[in-house]
């Protein structure tokens, strides 16, 4: 995808600073944080969404999903929130799939 911002930043075409990085993933701050602590864990390969998953992703998304209390404890957090957007209507920006953690004082329930 040549014009994802995600796939840009795995390809080096985009400065920015990983907090993590492994031959899976990659893990940043989020620039419009929505909590004290606003991570995004990205997959370095390009799917759009979680609605374009294939069977074939499930180990990724697996290894996505086990490592996101690693990311939490190194932030000092003992609670978190996972947040996955799909599609426009969900509030989906970046068409690569990517899990917000989030956490911090005075989360709001829902």
């Amino acid at each position: 995808m040549t014009d994802c911002l995600f796939c840009n930043m795995v390809h080096g075409k985009v400065p920015t600073e990983k907090i993590y990085e492994d031959e899976h993933i990659f893990v940043i701050k989020d620039i419009h944080p929505k909590a004290k602590v606003h991570l995004l864990v990205i997959p370095k390969i390009h799917i759009d969404s979680l609605a374009e998953v294939k069977e074939e992703h499930a180990p990724l998304l697996g290894y996505m999903v086990t490592s996101l209390k690693n990311f939490a404890k190194e932030q000092g957090l003992d609670s978190f929130r996972t947040i996955v957007n799909t599609g426009a209507g969900s509030g989906q920006q970046i068409f690569h799939v990517h899990f917000h953690l989030l956490g911090g004082t005075n989360m709001p329930k829902f």
